[in-house]
This record gives structure tokens, C-alpha cells and sequence, in this order.
């Protein structure tokens, strides 16, 4: 971090205890980064004054105009003067003071547009939460550049606005997080930069306790958006293929998983993979469902409020 300029962006709404932990993390980081923009979407439960008390910045949005690439590009836009813009969720706890420094220290090879770290279970995560975040975030980091696509496919452009950094220059030359949405402003972002000759690093060395113990409805409703997405985006599934290979890869490591440390849940992995598969296929067909529809199906339902 020592040779960049960083900023911190967090976007936040009703953080509770853990953004408490967040903080916490945030005031042991060596160094610390130079800049905090806390970017508050109408908190009312002292999230933003959680944040004024630790010194950083808090701009405040309207109810219901956050976006989850406009909102993340319009703070970029107010940081251009910074050569690294690091991207975290309220919910991601970084597991030690080294965490941010890890993250941008492949920063020093000028190839390198985007890093991201690696999420932990948080602690009492049961073994499905667990697996998701083991096999997507493995102990070993990698480099990927679109050479890659070939081998990994659309794995190529993984990556996380949970626990990321950007180059400031890359991110501004591919366009920025685009607007309007639904998710996955970040594999988007990834994409564009591997295309344009940038390479995209994960960094298992940086490490955030960050996963979510979602219910067999919200996976569905999380895989329709995941299917919306990638209706809006079709050129990254033409470019770096199709994620049903990802998929089938995923469900044989959680099944080899849920053998070896709860077996008792492979009929529930079984209804979320599903489960998962219909949200998905649903999702990529949302041009042709009704509202009502959509936004009964979406975990994103104030998306369809905007763009229905």
C-alpha cells in the first residue's frame, strides 16, 4: 500500500453488530488505507454514526436510489485523485491488520487491473455455507489473464465487490460498474478488463469472514437475479462461455463435501440445487415474465421498482 494511494468505499444500510466488527477490523489495518467513504442508503440504526465516529466520510443517499453499479461508480468518480479504489461490503469482516495490504500488493505488476480477496465461513457457518465459500475461494492465489478463458471459461472473470480492488485507470478505461443492474457489476467490470488486456488477481492471502446461510427460497431468488444478470449481459456467456460446467463442478465438490462432514444434508443440497437451477433458468427468461412475476421471484425486488 505504500507506493499507492487507497481508498475505501463501503456502501452500507442498517450494518447491526457485525458492521461494529467491520469497523473494529478497519481501525487495526497497517497501513490504514488513505481515504474512507462510507456511501449510507437511510440508515436507522446509527450505522452512518458508527462510521462519523471512526472519521470517515458518510454521504448519505435517498431511499431507494441505491444501484449496485451506479452507486459504487458514483463514488469512484469522486476518488479519481487515488491510484487504487478497494470495495467492501458492511457485512465482510477482515480477518487481520494485514488484510487490506495484501489485497493491493499485486498492484505492483502494472498488468494488474482488478484483485480480489478470499471469503471465510463466519463462524457457526453450517457445512453448505461453508463449502459454497471453500470451493469459490480456495488457499491458493492465481493471476488470470484472458488467456485464461480457454482453460476457466467464465470462471476467468470471478471475482467479488464483497472484498475487491480496482486500478483506478483500468476501472475508468473499461467503462466503470455499469448502471442498472441487478448484480454482478464486479464480473462485468472483470470481463471488460480482460478484455481489454488487463489481468484480474486473486489474492488468498487477503482474507474477509464474509458468507451468507441463505434459505432454500433465497437461493432461488438469488439465482434468478444471477439469471437475470446474465439475460442483460448475454456477451459475457458468448465470450467466456456458458456456467453450467462451473456448476456441475460445484455440485460434485459439495457433494464429496457433505460425505465427509454432514451427510445428513445432502437431501437439502439436492432441493437447492434445484432450487438453484430453476431461479437460474427463470431469470434467463425474465424479459418475457410479467412484472408481478419478477419481482415476486427476485431478492432484489426494489430492482424491478426502477427498471420493471
Amino acid at each position: 500500500m505504500s507506493v499507492t494511494k487507497v481508498a475505501l468505499i463501503i456502501p452500507t444500510l442498517n450494518g447491526g453488530e457485525v458492521w461494529l466488527r467491520c469497523l473494529d477490523a478497519l481501525r487495526q489495518q497497517v497501513p490504514p488505507p488513505e481515504y474512507v467513504l462510507i456511501v449510507d442508503s437511510g440508515s436507522k440504526d446509527g450505522t452512518d454514526v458508527a462510521a462519523l465516529e471512526n472519521g470517515f466520510e458518510v454521504l448519505r443517499l435517498t431511499k431507494g436510489t441505491f444501484d449496485h453499479g451506479g452507486t459504487r461508480q458514483m463514488a469512484a468518480n469522486r476518488l479519481t485523485a487515488f491510484d487504487v479504489l478497494v470495495y467492501l461490503t458492511q457485512d465482510a469482516v477482515l480477518s487481520d491488520s494485514n488484510a487490506l495490504a495484501q489485497l493491493v500488493a499485486p498492484f505492483a505488476d502494472l498488468r494488474v487491473g482488478a484483485t480480489y480477496g478470499r471469503q471465510l465461513p463466519r463462524l457457526g457457518s453450517g457445512a453448505i455455507e461453508a463449502h459454497a465459500r471453500l470451493f469459490n475461494y480456495p488457499p491458493q492465489s492465481n493471476k488470470r489473464t484472458i488467456a485464461d478463458k480457454t482453460r476457466m471459461g467464465i470462471k476467468a472473470a470471478f471475482t467479488s465487490n464483497s472484498f475487491a480492488a480496482y486500478r483506478t485507470e483500468a476501472l475508468m478505461a473499461v467503462g466503470g460498474f455499469p448502471p442498472s443492474l441487478i448484480l454482478g457489476e464486479d464480473m462485468v467490470v472483470a470481463a471488460r478488463m480482460l478484455q481489454a488486456g488487463w489481468a484480474v488477481a486473486y489474492v488468498a492471502e487477503a482474507q474477509v469472514w464474509h458468507s451468507h446461510g441463505y434459505s432454500v427460497v433465497q437461493e432461488f431468488k438469488r439465482y434468478f437475479d444471477i439469471g437475470v444478470m446474465h439475460q442483460d449481459q448475454a456477451w459475457i456467456l458468448r465470450d467466456f462461455g456458458k456456467p453450467e460446467g462451473e456448476g456441475g463442478r460445484f455440485v460434485r465438490s459439495e457433494i464429496a463435501y457433505l460425505i465427509r462432514h454432514a451427510p445428513w444434508l445432502l437431501p437439502s443440497a439436492f432441493i437447492r440445487t434445484l432450487a438453484k437451477y430453476l431461479g437460474y433458468k427463470l431469470g434467463q427468461h425474465s424479459s418475457s415474465l410479467p412484472l408481478s412475476t419478477k419481482r415476486k421471484l427476485s431478492m432484489h425486488r426494489g430492482f424491478w421498482d426502477k427498471h420493471g
